[in-house]
């Protein structure tokens, strides 16, 4: 592992981005809540590897066709993020994950910006066949077609399923689960115009953001398993939440412009202006001091679970390290990847210009 230089970023106050003439969801290239920095940058070895596997991956089963499509795929970087999150993968499971993130945030884009996310009976029809897969898939021939994204899928749960237990596996499809009601009720909300409540959006924003299932990733990765008697107790699940909130929040803040632009509320500024009637600025004032807050929970919650289960530290501390690393991977890898500007879609007049048909048949 080696520190990702090309991931520092320069130090900005806040106070310096809320300018009238710079524009809230313009500041961007900015360093989030010093609280950040206990967590130190690390990137994989393999990095360069996942690279040129996820290329070829990508281009197997047809998930990025269009031009702009390629050029917006080619800016998000994805084999760098998963070597930022998952700093101590060997190469197979580092590409195996650059192929996981790849997958997500694909089925995001359809989902967010896409004609299928404003379709809850798409939304439903396409989580169906994916339970189908994750459940059912006997990896034998198919005598019918299946849309890009879900044959796609297979071949994940092909590799992933070796490095992992029955058990893990239950609650991984689970959350995969878990994440496809929560984009039917953004649907939901997209067809009926509704904004969501802030407790609402929180809870659900882990499951569409799929942070669950990446948490998921971290044992998949290393090789090793949170204890079930860990992983059921409220102390481990509220380090988790506070991990997974971070997580969510960072993005939310580093995705606005460009979910606005595209007429998206389903983000914790937009909620929050929404609900408490606060401007941008005291909107985006409020989630950063929320992201700090939850960051000192977090460090306070990792100390509670490691006195709680002394028979379980070294299962745990493995695990926790991952979290600490997704925590600050998410974000460098947000301020430095082009997926979340506008002028990464300048080319593209909009959502169908970069998007592919990939959930179709």
């Amino acid at each position: 592992m080696t520190a990702p230089q090309e991931a520092r970023l320069r130090p900005v106050a806040w106070n310096d981005l809320l300018t009238a003439d710079a524009g809230v969801d313009r500041c961007l290239d900015v360093i989030l809540p010093s609280a950040l920095d206990v967590f130190p940058p690390l990137l994989d070895e393999h990095v360069d590897a996942a690279r040129r596997h996820l290329a070829r991956w990508v281009d197997e089963y047809g998930l990025v066709r269009k031009e702009a499509a390629r050029r917006r795929f080619a800016h998000a970087d994805f084999a760098w993020f998963a070597a930022v999150t998952y700093p101590s993968a060997d190469e197979r499971g580092l590409c195996l994950i650059a192929d996981w993130f790849a997958w997500l945030f694909l089925l995001d884009d359809q989902f967010d910006d896409g004609a299928v996310g404003r379709d809850p009976d798409r939304v439903r029809e396409l989580m169906g066949e994916m339970a189908a897969v994750l459940v059912h898939d006997d990896g034998g021939p198919r005598t019918y077609p299946r849309p890009a994204i879900v044959e796609a899928l297979a071949d994940l749960w092909r590799r992933t399923t070796p490095r992992t237990t029955p058990a893990w596996r239950h609650r991984f499809v689970d959350h995969i689960a878990e994440g496809g009601l929560a984009a039917f009720w953004e649907a939901e909300n997209r067809v009926r115009g509704v904004v969501p409540d802030e407790a609402t959006y929180i809870e659900k924003r882990r499951h569409t953001g799929a942070i669950y299932v990446c948490m998921d990733l971290i044992e998949a990765v290393e090789r090793t398993e949170v204890p079930a008697r860990v992983y059921a107790d409220a102390r481990y699940q509220d380090a988790l939440r506070s991990a997974c909130d971070v997580v969510c929040w960072i993005n939310d803040l580093y995705s606005l412009e460009k979910e606005l632009s595209l007429g998206e509320y389903h983000n914790l500024v937009a909620v929050v202006e929404h609900g408490r009637g606060f401007s941008r600025e005291q909107s985006v004032r409020h989630v950063v001091a929320a992201i700090t807050a939850e960051i000192d929970l977090y460090l306070e919650r990792e100390s509670r679970v490691l006195s709680a289960f002394p028979g379980h530290v070294a299962d745990v501390v493995r695990n926790f390290a991952g979290m600490r690393s997704w925590m600050r991977g998410n974000l460098d890898w947000s301020a430095r990847t082009k997926r979340y500007r506008l002028e990464g879609l300048s080319a593209a007049s909009g959502p169908s210009d970069y998007l592919d048909a990939v959930a179709e048949a």
